[in-house]
C-alpha cells in the first residue's frame, strides 16, 4: 500500500471514530460558550430598618436586607448584623442570619433583628458573606431611639392639645381669707381609631414658690369616642392668697401615658404662667456608608423637656396670712437664731 492510500485509510478510521463518539456522547461537541454560566454575584440593594418590640429600657429593631442575586449558586450566604453605640462606639449587640445557599436569580429579603437600649443612636453594620469571604457591606445609622413609646406606654388617650381652649381650666368656687374651694377641669382627646378604656386624672397642687404640695386629688376618665374630646372636673382645697402650679397626669392601669400644666393665681399682686417648651423627638434612619448604599439621610431627632420656673418673690407683708406665711415666719426665725450664734 502506498503512502496515499495509508492516509486515505487513517483519514476514514479518524472519521469512523468521531462518528461513533458522536453518536455515544452527543454534549462532547456543544459549544463551550452555550455552557459558560456567569460566576455567582451577590449583593446588597437596599437596607430597611424599623422599630419593633419596644421595651422599657431596650428596643428590638427589624432589620430587612434586600439581596439581589446573579448567575451560578452561591453556596452558605449569611447575613451578620452589628448594633455600634454612635458616640462610644462599643458592640452593643451583634446578630447572624443563615440564607444558605442562593440559587435563584433576583432579588430577595432577609429579615433579622438587633437589641439596643432605649437611648442615643446606633450604627448598623450590615455584612453579606458567601463561604466565610465577604461580598457586600452596607452601614446604617439610626438616631432618636428615645423617641420610640413602650408598648405599655402606647395609647391614643391624651390631653388636648390647643392653642386658645384651654387643657387645664381653673375657677373659685369659693373663697375666704384663709382657703380657697378651686374647680379644675382637664381637657382629654381620644386620637385613635376605636373607643379608649377607661384612664385615671391625678392632679398635683404646688404652692409656686415653696413648690410645697398644697392638694391632691384624682378623678376617673371613661371611655372617649374616637376623635371626641371629653373634660373631667374634680375639686380642691388650698390656702388662700398663693399662686399655684396645677400638675395634671394620665395613667393607664399604673402607666403614666400623658401630662400636662395649669396654674392658678390667687395672689393679686403677682401671677405665674405655664412655662412650657416642648422640642421633638424622633426616631430617624440615615444610611450614610457602604459598598453597595446609594447616600440620603433623614435628620436625627433631638430631644427636649419642660422648663418650669418659679422663682417669683412674695413681700414681706404675706407672712401673716394663713398657711404658707407661717412655714416662712419659722425659717426666718431659725436664720435669725442662727446668725446670734454665729456673732457670739
Amino acid at each position: 500500500m502506498d503512502t496515499r492510500s495509508a492516509l486515505l485509510a487513517a483519514a476514514a478510521a479518524l472519521l469512523l471514530v468521531s462518528a461513533i463518539g458522536v453518536v455515544a456522547a452527543p454534549d462532547a461537541l456543544v459549544d463551550p460558550r452555550e455552557t459558560d454560566e456567569r460566576p455567582g454575584d451577590i449583593r446588597i440593594v437596599d437596607t430597611v430598618v424599623a422599630p419593633d418590640e419596644v421595651r422599657g429600657e431596650t428596643a428590638e429593631l427589624r432589620l430587612g436586607v434586600d439581596l439581589a442575586h446573579y448567575g451560578s449558586t452561591v453556596e452558605n450566604v449569611t447575613v451578620r448584623h452589628r448594633a455600634i453605640g454612635a458616640d462610644s462606639g462599643l458592640l452593643v449587640d451583634e446578630t447572624t442570619v443563615d440564607v444558605g445557599d442562593v440559587d435563584d436569580e433576583g432579588e430577595r429579603t432577609v429579615n433579622g433583628s438587633v437589641n439596643v437600649e432605649r437611648e442615643g443612636g446606633y450604627r448598623i453594620e450590615t455584612v453579606v458573606f458567601a463561604d466565610g469571604e465577604r461580598r457586600a457591606d452596607r452601614t446604617t445609622r439610626v438616631g432618636g431611639v428615645e423617641a420610640l413609646t413602650p408598648e405599655y406606654a402606647d395609647s391614643r388617650v391624651g390631653f388636648t392639645e390647643e392653642t386658645v381652649w384651654p387643657t387645664v381650666a381653673v375657677s373659685v368656687v369659693e373663697a375666704d381669707n384663709e382657703s380657697a374651694t378651686l374647680s379644675v377641669s382637664a381637657s382629654v382627646t381620644n386620637r385613635g381609631d376605636d373607643a379608649s378604656e377607661s384612664v385615671d386624672l391625678r392632679l398635683l397642687v404646688r404652692q409656686a414658690e415653696s413648690n410645697v404640695i398644697a392638694a391632691e386629688a384624682g378623678e376617673s376618665v371613661g371611655s372617649v369616642r374616637p376623635g371626641r374630646t371629653e373634660r373631667v372636673t374634680t375639686t380642691v382645697d388650698v390656702p388662700a392668697g398663693y399662686n399655684y402650679y396645677i400638675d395634671a397626669a394620665l395613667f393607664d392601669d399604673g402607666v403614666r401615658i400623658d401630662e400636662t400644666q395649669g396654674v392658678a393665681n390667687l395672689n393679686p399682686r403677682e401671677t405665674i404662667s405655664a412655662d412650657e417648651t416642648v422640642e421633638d423627638v424622633e426616631f430617624a434612619v440615615e444610611d450614610f456608608a457602604g459598598d453597595d448604599a446609594a447616600e440620603g439621610g433623614v435628620d436625627d431627632g433631638a430631644s427636649g423637656g419642660d422648663g418650669r420656673d418659679a422663682e417669683d418673690s412674695r413681700d414681706a407683708s404675706d407672712d401673716q396670712t394663713p398657711g404658707f406665711g407661717v412655714v416662712a415666719a419659722l425659717v426666718a426665725l431659725l436664720g435669725a437664731a442662727l446668725f446670734a450664734r454665729r456673732r457670739r
